[in-house]
């Protein structure tokens, strides 16, 4: 028996010339449904009809019908349908109310007025199952980036909704945190409860998806069958992209699943060495509130070098980056950086969106830096020249880390600080940033990347330092630090251990000229 069921909908924000929804025939079962499709083509719309924000909350035109455990959305109001319908949004910096993190779980249950003797059960309940019991006392405001979306998934859990929607769970999560989550989905799903989850990093949903929903431009396609869907994701998980380009069959979900080639040649020379040091941290302690989360770092980095933070969440890559950019001092030790332009994208990148359209934040930038450069030509790159004349701060998650990249890379920086960039990003986004920091690259800027997405770690790394439990490692180049049996390896990585961790690599060595004694390898 189907939980959601939507007939015909079409849906269209208000003033919009398009619908975001077009003719969407859609059942959803108990079990996982994994959305995919491109940033802006619709996903984060149809999950908001199934709790009624589409559209009580943004208004505009609806026509057909979406039904939810029973009630039609349309005629249902947002308060009656949350206590079927568990939501979690993009941005969890936006959806906490409250201080501490065991208040913000309770939070949804006191509005439902859940008797109190049972709020203390049903909030632990919660935090043990996304793995956050021990934080039940912590500030809000002190978490990760991956620790607020964790926080966001234990409310809408502590409510025990028949239906969760979960909108880019895993974009800021470390890889245990990831894993966590997709085993919350699944013991959700084998429960009876219908989970829907909307996102760009698949590697550990698909395998245990029950369908794959691609949305792109309003229109939706459902799959029953995983690897039915996979050739039409532009965000495939690596091991689908070697799968393809290699005419497995059946395609392979996850490494365990993959034949492994046998390949030729060498390995790739190594990276070209850096320039002058551009950046450097000198025996440096670094906490918020005063409170040392890493201690005694000395770290350095040179022109057209790219240093890739890695690690648990919360163990300190963001406050490296603030450091670094001047937005928190060091307690001990000293930081150093050559003169120039510092442009710095933190984890939340509304925060940085300010100006009455794209243009004029991208206009802002270039005037500052002295530079002649028209903003269409970095909007262009970054595929934003269709929403250049919008509000930033109206567009989608995908595409306002995109304006917040445009509106920092522009003018030739010195030093470029992306605190996790692939943040919402399609396929298609996703290698265009690439690109871009290998163009960086190229013109002698140093760039530090925080990020959990070892892909794009293997594809522009230089060097990459695991940051956790206090202690700041330099794991070398990428070919060792991304392979098996690193926790941080690439889907490839764990094929090959000491490299390569990049589908491009693997075809590379495929197509290599033999060498002399390799034949028994």
């Amino acid at each position: 028996m189907a939980l959601a069921r939507i007939d015909r909908l079409t849906y269209w924000y208000p003033d919009a010339r398009r619908p975001a929804l077009a003719g969407v025939e859609l059942e959803i079962d108990p079990g996982l449904t994994v959305v995919a499709g491109p940033s802006g083509g619709g996903k984060s719309t149809l999950l908001r009809v199934f709790n009624g924000l589409v559209p009580h909350f943004h208004g505009g035109r609806l026509a057909g019908t979406a039904v939810v455990a029973g009630l039609d959305v349309a005629r249902t109001s947002t308060r009656r349908l949350a206590r079927e319908v568990g939501f979690v949004f993009q941005d969890p910096e936006l959806q906490t109310v409250r201080g501490v993190v065991e208040q913000e779980v309770a939070f949804g249950l006191e509005n439902l007025a859940v008797a109190e003797a049972e709020l203390p059960g049903r909030v632990e309940e919660a935090l043990e199952a996304v793995g956050m019991d021990g934080l039940r006392g912590r500030r809000v405001r002190t978490l990760s980036g991956g620790e607020r979306q964790r926080l966001a998934l234990a409310a809408a859990l502590a409510l025990r909704p028949r239906l969760v929607a979960l909108d880019e769970p895993t974009s800021q999560l470390d890889p245990e945190g990831s894993r966590l989550l997709v085993a919350v989905c699944r013991e959700l799903a084998r429960g009876g409860r219908a989970v829907v989850v909307a996102e760009h990093r698949l590697e550990s949903l698909l395998p245990g998806a029950g369908r794959v929903v691609l949305v792109e431009a309003g229109r939706v396609t459902a799959f029953a069958d995983p690897r039915a869907a996979a050739p039409r994701l532009a965000a495939a998980p690596a091991i689908v992209r070697l799968g393809l380009a290699l005419g497995w069959s059946p395609l392979p979900l996850t490494p365990e699943e993959a034949p492994i080639p046998r390949l030729r040649g060498g390995e790739a020379p190594p990276r070209p060495r850096p320039g002058p040091e551009v950046w450097a941290l000198r025996a440096v302690s670094v906490g918020p509130a005063g409170r040392a989360v890493l201690e005694g770092v000395d770290l350095a980095g040179g022109a057209g070098e790219v240093v890739v933070l890695m690690g648990p969440n919360g163990g300190g890559k963001t406050t490296l980056l603030r450091v670094l950019a001047g937005a928190l001092r060091p307690l001990a030790g000293r930081v150093e950086c050559r003169p120039g332009r510092v442009a710095y994208l933190p984890q939340n990148p509304t925060v940085l969106l300010h100006r009455p359209t794209l243009r004029d934040e991208v206009r802002f930038t270039l005037e500052r830096a002295s530079d002649p450069e028209p903003p269409e030509v970095i909007l262009g790159r970054l595929g934003l020249l269709e929403v250049a004349g919008h509000y930033p701060r109206d567009l989608s998650s995908g595409q306002r880390q995109r304006a917040a990249l445009a509106a920092v890379l522009p003018g030739s920086p010195r030093l470029v600080l992306l605190d996790e960039p692939t943040r919402g990003m399609d396929g298609e986004a996703r290698v265009a940033l690439r690109d871009l920091l290998v163009e960086l690259k190229d013109r002698g800027t140093a760039v530090v990347l925080a990020t959990h997405d070892a892909d794009l770690a293997a594809e522009v790394g230089d060097r990459v330092v695991r940051v956790g439990e206090g202690v700041v490692r330099d794991l070398g180049h990428p070919a060792v630090a991304l392979s098996a049996p690193s926790e941080l390896a690439t889907q490839i990585g764990r094929l090959y251990p000491g490299g390569p961790v990049t589908v491009e690599g693997v075809l590379r060595r495929l197509t290599a000229p033999s060498t002399p004694g390799e034949a028994g390898r």
